[in-house]
């Protein structure tokens, strides 16, 4: 059956535009998989399953697991972006990551996966996507930080790369022990004391 829009698109266009449905069903199913039932559940059988498709239609869309699991962790960023017009700060961004993340454990179970696989033999994707979403992320917190130290809100001689790599370092470490032990860390609280010790220009 076909509806008034597609009546105007070609076969090639319907089936784009099909494909990227079934590619956003699969996501969407995965999100909610890895979010109400940890990393574990999301194996591409039992995404199948869950979807009503069989094993290889799955993998015409995401030939590996790591392709799944790499590609849920880009579109819950996608979704789970902050304010755009919220003062910006690096420490203060891991904070406010840590917050928003302490509300899906399942995708933080999701991100402390992905940078275990990154080391070790035979997740090449994976390495690459961490080592390239490390880069990245470093590079911005850094500016965030000269910024800060532009303003005098942080002394000037303190390495901005580094402390971008520091902010990191304590926000993932934190993440890690709050999966161990959700009542023993507070990440947010660490964070703002990180934050408060940080040395400001004199």
């Amino acid at each position: 059956m076909t509806t008034p829009a597609d009546e105007h698109e070609g076969p090639q266009r319907r089936g784009y535009r099909k494909g990227a449905e079934r590619r956003a069903q699969i996501l969407d199913e995965t999100i909610r998989m890895v979010a109400a039932q940890g990393v574990d559940a999301s194996s591409l059988r039992s995404v199948a399953e869950a979807l009503g498709i069989t094993h290889a239609a799955l993998r015409h869309y995401f030939p590996s697991r790591d392709d799944l699991l790499l590609a849920v962790y880009h579109e819950h960023e996608v979704r789970s972006q902050p304010d755009p017009d919220r003062q910006k700060s690096a420490i203060g961004d891991m904070r406010d990551s840590a917050v928003r993340n302490r509300a899906v454990p399942g995708l933080v179970q999701l991100y402390t996966t992905l940078s275990a696989d990154a080391v070790q033999e035979g997740h090449p994707s994976t390495r690459e996507f961490m080592r390239e979403r490390f880069a990245s992320l470093r590079a911005e917190l850094a500016g965030w930080i000269r910024a800060d130290q532009e303003a005098g809100r942080i002394r000037a001689d303190l390495d901005p790369v580094d402390l971008a790599a520091l902010s990191i370092a304590a926000s993932d470490g934190l993440q890690v022990q709050w999966l161990l032990d959700p009542g023993a860390v507070d990440g947010e609280r660490v964070l703002r004391m990180l934050e408060q010790i940080v040395p400001r220009a004199d």
